[in-house]
């Protein structure tokens, strides 16, 4: 489903191309996956409700299914995601499908939760529409996706790199959210009570290529249809390395990568929802509250 407002910013058939090639190895490089899962489940605890039937929306291999397993009073975990080969091992009520067009009927699930799935969408308005109407009257919807901060070291790295070797640039790596912006569209999906913050997860790695690597081997990899079509040469990976240890390495020779991690809240609406005061619904009139405040002020 698009909007007239939306964009399409990815090769969403190269997402799921990625994601395929990432299935037989996802475990040695999840630990992003894993840590964020603990994370929303710790928020889930927050709120003072079971949620018996649950979406786990861009599902990977079920690490978020595997984290919520005993908690919360979920019975039912239906997870879902772009790739098949993910859909396959991510439990047994599984189904391959695309975030941006859900098979799910209205009203269907207590809670969608979504782990590190949705900064690749490009109808992400769209989407967000779709989750809130697969949600139960009340129910709740609880993410996380990539933020604009993520990766600047290697953006910057890759950018000065190519600018040098290629004497030009070309996106090398995918564009994420700005918290600003993703308020807002929780706000234009109708969700009720919708709250975004965010938090930095900072990993060290030996080189650039490991964290390369890392990022191939979670389906992280650039999939920006603006993208140049040919490889990376080796002399602007090697010079972009270097780069990235003259300016982020440890005293211990170690460099940092910054993930942000935007989180995102919200409610299906319902009537019990606390509701904002309707204008002129106050008991004491404007003009007599500030009356009263310039008496006192004398």
């Amino acid at each position: 489903m698009t909007t007239p407002d939306s964009m399409t910013v990815f090769d969403r058939a190269l997402v799921r191309r990625r994601r395929d090639r990432a299935v037989p190895a996802f475990a040695e490089h999840a630990f992003l996956f894993e840590e964020v899962a603990e994370r929303l489940v710790d928020r889930l605890e927050d709120v003072a409700r079971p949620f018996p039937t649950v979406l786990d929306l861009g599902a990977h291999d079920g690490v978020m299914g595997r984290t919520l397993r005993g908690r919360k009073g979920v019975e039912t975990l239906v997870a879902c995601d772009l790739s098949p080969g993910f859909a396959r091992r991510a439990g047994p009520l599984a189904v391959a499908a695309d975030e941006e067009l859900l098979p799910f009927v209205p009203e269907t699930f207590d809670l969608v939760v979504s782990n590190l799935s949705l900064h690749w969408v490009n109808d992400l308005p769209g989407a967000l529409v779709q989750v809130r109407q697969a949600l139960k009257p009340d129910g709740f919807f609880c993410a996380a996706m990539l933020g604009g901060e993520t990766l600047l070291e290697l953006r910057r790295c890759l950018y000065e790199a190519e600018m040098e070797v290629a004497g030009g640039v070309s996106p090398r790596v995918s564009p994420f959210a700005e918290i600003r912006d993703v308020g807002g569209l929780m706000q234009r999906a109708g969700f009720a009570l919708p709250v975004v913050d965010s938090d930095v997860i900072t990993v060290t790695y030996s080189d650039a290529f490991r964290l390369m690597r890392d990022l191939r081997g979670m389906g992280e990899t650039n999939a920006v249809l603006a993208r140049r079509k040919v490889p990376a040469t080796r002399a602007l990976l090697f010079d972009a390395a270097r780069r990235y240890a003259e300016r982020y390495a440890e005293p211990d020779g170690r460099i940092e990568a910054t993930f942000q991690i935007l989180y995102l809240a919200g409610w299906s609406p319902h009537e019990s929802q606390q509701q904002p005061l309707k204008p002129g619904c106050g008991e004491v009139p404007l003009g007599e509250a500030l009356k009263g405040s310039a008496e006192k002020l004398r």
